[in-house]
């Protein structure tokens, strides 16, 4: 697998031992995460699942951050804690990412259970000169850094002369950053150097080289935190271990809404529980996987409404492969595993092209549907796709409605009771079936010979 390197700007082959480790900046818990948090962790969420799918032992970890200016701001105008604040949107992210078939993490670390682990690791910099105490807080002497902007391309010299007025004027450079801030409202730690609360770019440093140790495979997160997020975190963590830090950085790009970039001020954020909501969580996935996960996406209702074309050719693809009857010859199938299979994971394992391998995906379903509508699906052949169709949407995080053994001989049941009714020419009873069966979101296929059955997720926005 080849994965597009920030760093290098170049795709660099994934290499590891026993297992892949990807750290993954997650969100802060001051407010509900939106579409743009659910494109990178849906993103990350498809690759993991991927790797595992080959029999890679994945170790994901994914961290919250929950001590955060905007934190402290968010909990003083609700008048509540920033305990009381982050509980709640640690929660609701759960139920929103629970519902978006996202696996969970190996370990979801928060930077308040890790303030000693970022002492620890500022101490280190200070004693090793890196870092600097001043009467506001504790600062990263970035012209220690001889490599700062390698990530990110830019030159501190530029950096230098664009800065504002030092907001500090106890730093040594305007570009330096806050490791510690020194504050006595809560929340607060007592530190060796005094009480205050950790910069933001520690806690990734500090968390993932804890649970992941030095030069882990992948580092990831929104295009937005190259600079200076994880630019700071490469200063921090490699003047701390002296060696490189991360071997891969993942940048997945952000999602724009009708062209404008989304922004509260606009009024034009989309959460993850409207679009759930709204479009279910089968759509919101397909759409984030659309395009090349570095470039920015569009979001606009008919880019999603689009996508409910696809989805109904996703279900029917499902139910006629679950429905088929009969034994028939298996070339025909066996061909066509192979070929969909292959383009599939070349697509992923080449810079994890998911518009490529959506493609693959769409092929299979748009040959079984073909085959189905020409009565061509057999259950021999069926058997032989139906395993290939559920890896792939299972990777893709597709989630069918599907149905029991016995809900399927009960709708059985029910269509053939009705189509009795309707030979009787009693059109009431059959209509009252017909109700009950719609009721479960079921409708019907028309082949030449025979009638098929799909059940259908309901889309509140369709």
């Amino acid at each position: 697998m080849r994965i597009f390197d920030t760093l290098k700007n170049m795709k660099t082959e994934l290499k590891f031992s026993d297992k892949v480790r990807i750290y993954l900046c997650g969100v802060t818990v001051y407010d509900d995460a939106h579409i743009g948090h659910a494109r990178t962790i849906i993103v990350f969420d498809v690759l993991r699942k991927f790797l595992e799918s080959q029999n890679i032992h994945v170790e994901f970890i994914q961290n919250f951050t929950d001590v955060d200016d905007k934190i402290i701001d968010r909990a003083q105008q609700e008048k509540i804690s920033s305990l009381e604040l982050t509980t709640k949107y640690t929660k609701n992210y759960f139920d929103d990412f629970d519902r978006l078939n996202v696996k969970r993490a190996t370990k979801y670390p928060k930077a308040t259970e890790h303030i000693e682990d970022m002492q620890n690791f500022i101490s280190n910099l200070v004693n090793k000169k890196y870092a600097y105490v001043t009467k506001n807080g504790v600062y990263f002497s970035v012209s220690k850094f001889t490599e700062y902007g390698k990530l990110s391309k830019k030159k501190t010299d530029d950096l230098i002369s664009g800065a504002r007025v030092a907001i500090d004027e106890e730093k040594n450079n305007p570009i330096d950053f806050a490791l510690w801030k020194f504050s006595k409202s809560e929340p607060s730690w007592d530190s060796p150097w005094g009480k205050g609360r950790p910069g933001w770019h520690i806690e990734c440093s500090a968390m993932s080289l804890k649970y992941l140790g030095e030069n882990f495979e992948i580092h990831g997160g929104g295009r937005d935190l190259i600079f200076p997020h994880h630019e700071n975190e490469i200063a921090q963590s490699e003047s701390f271990i002296q060696n490189q830090f991360a071997k891969i950085w993942m940048h997945v790009g952000m999602i724009t809404i009708d062209g404008e970039k989304m922004s509260k001020s606009l009024g034009n954020v989309k959460s993850v529980n409207y679009v759930l909501e709204n479009w279910g969580s089968n759509i919101i996935r397909l759409f984030c996987l659309s395009g090349n996960y570095s470039k920015p996406i569009d979001y606009s209702e008919k880019l999603l409404k689009e996508n409910i074309t696809k989805l109904r050719q996703i279900e029917s693809c499902y139910y006629e492969l679950r429905l088929a009857e009969d034994i028939g010859e298996e070339t025909i199938a066996k061909k066509l595993i192979k070929e969909c299979k292959e383009e599939f994971d070349a697509g992923l394992n080449n810079d994890f092209n998911t518009p490529l391998a959506l493609t693959a995906y769409y092929k299979l379903i748009r040959e079984v549907n073909s085959l189905s509508a020409d009565e061509k699906i057999t259950q021999t052949s069926a058997k032989i796709i139906l395993p290939e169709f559920e890896r792939m949407s299972k990777i893709l995080g597709i989630q069918i409605h599907k149905v029991s053994n016995t809900e399927k001989n009960e709708i059985n049941q029910m269509i053939k009771k009705r189509d009795e009714y309707r030979m009787q020419k009693n059109y009431e009873e059959a209509d009252i079936i017909r109700n009950k069966i719609a009721e479960k979101n079921i409708i019907f296929l028309d082949h030449k010979n025979k009638t098929v059955w799909v059940k259908q997720e309901k889309i509140k926005a369709e």
